[in-house]
């Protein structure tokens, strides 16, 4: 089986991939329909299922034309350390004592804000978090951000238009949100040591522009979320017990260690062992992990890890091919069909790529980075906690499409504009 053939089957398969995304809200509709199959048909209809399924067939279809060694070779030579650590950074960050921590004190926040307290929390969980994703990750923001507005925005007491648009006003957020710092957002991470960027470049070329961007959408969705905000207010919790300061302490370190060592999977897998036994440890201080979810986001960006790993053929020539501008657009067009990580990443590699062009090239990644589940990595993290609010139980890419196009539309002004 020649290359040429191969990339052209790994194309196939990515474009099925693809549609197979947008279709999974009505495959998971078909289980009502045929109970004899409702497992198989609720599994496919997991869009976290989707890139990990495609994967595995690509990895048997090479088995079969190429050998099964020649497939095993493929399969390992991938570098996985984005899924793994996607996987460990959302466990992390969902456990109690990280979790109690932030809540408390965006609590403590919308108590000071001259607005109503679910207005209020509302706002910081679409505008604060994603901003402090440049410091703790894209990932960890997401999944923060994502439990802290669940029970208040994303239930059955809100319309779906609604649900949609805040989910693409925080998708959007999220991406754009992690670029004032050098290591937080996957699609810098890709370019940032090969052109040479540190935070101080980016918070200077980035920081302000996506810093307005996010707060304009999380005002905007936070006005028009204002009726149904009132309607539903979230009832009161019980008052949680309160956790030792020392294990709080130690969550907190061992979620800075991970962050800090995010491209070392020995070590930060090491970190997560011992978070693992230190939950063990003080159980009655834990609620559940969230090890499920978590496993199936890794499951769907390893898929597109082996999947986008030989889209090179195609999607190279045409990032190289265009001036800036067109580049800007051509880059926020194309990640709504590919992780803007691998966008980035391909640009790196082609040489001599002028200043402009790199610029523009990572701001229409970020930018289009809300507009569909495989658009940043950290968006099946947040389809896998929130799809529940939705009416199925399950995220359509149509409506997260048209939820995210305001918001994305915003972020593409402020880097064109500001």
């Amino acid at each position: 089986m020649s290359p040429d053939v191969l990339d052209l089957l790994a194309a196939l398969l990515f474009g099925l991939a693809l549609v197979h995304t947008f279709t999974a809200p009505f495959i998971a509709g078909l289980a009502h329909r045929h109970p004899r199959h409702a497992g198989l048909l609720h599994l496919l209809g997991e869009v976290e299922v989707v890139f990990g399924f495609w994967a595995l067939l690509l990895i048997l279809l090479m088995a079969l034309l190429q050998g099964g060694p020649a497939a095993l070779a493929y399969a390992e030579s991938r570098n996985y350390t984005e899924p793994l650590f996607v996987f460990v950074v959302m466990v992390m960050a969902a456990a109690r004592p990280v979790l109690q921590t932030v809540l408390q004190a965006v609590d403590a926040m919308a108590r000071r804000m001259p607005l109503p307290a679910p207005l209020a929390v509302a706002w910081l969980g679409l505008a604060l978090v994603p901003l402090l994703g440049s410091l703790i990750t894209e990932p960890a923001a997401m999944t923060l951000a994502a439990l802290l507005l669940a029970p208040r925005i994303f239930h059955a007491g809100v319309p779906e238009r609604l649900k949609y648009l805040a989910l693409g006003a925080l998708f959007v957020n999220v991406s754009i949100g992690g670029t004032l710092t050098a290591y937080a957002a996957p699609p810098v991470l890709m370019v940032a040591a090969a052109w040479q960027w540190d935070s101080a470049f980016m918070l200077a070329t980035f920081g302000g522009k996506a810093t307005l961007a996010v707060l304009f959408n999380a005002s905007l969705a936070t006005w028009l979320l204002r009726s149904a905000l009132a309607r539903t207010p979230v009832a009161a919790p019980p008052p949680a017990a309160p956790l030792p300061p020392a294990l709080v302490a130690a969550h907190l370190a061992l979620l800075a260690g991970v962050v800090l060592l995010a491209h070392h999977p020995v070590a930060f897998l090491a970190i997560f062992m011992v978070f693992l036994g230190l939950c063990q440890a003080y159980a009655r201080h834990q609620d559940r992990l969230i090890l499920p979810e978590a496993l199936l986001v890794g499951f769907f960006l390893a898929g597109l890890v082996v999947l986008g790993g030989l889209q090179r053929w195609w999607l190279q020539p045409l990032v190289a091919d265009l001036q800036p501008l067109a580049l800007f657009f051509g880059a926020l067009g194309l990640t709504a069909l590919t992780d803007n990580a691998a966008l980035t990443y391909l640009g790196s590699l082609i040489e001599d790529l002028p200043q402009a062009s790199r610029v523009m090239l990572v701001a229409g990644a970020v930018a289009g980075g809300g507009l569909t589940v495989i658009a940043n990595a950290p968006n099946p993290a947040g389809v896998a906690l929130l799809r529940g609010g939705f009416a199925g139980g399950s995220i359509g890419a149509g409506g997260l499409l048209l939820g995210a196009l305001g918001p994305t539309a915003v972020a593409a002004a402020a880097f064109l504009l500001l």
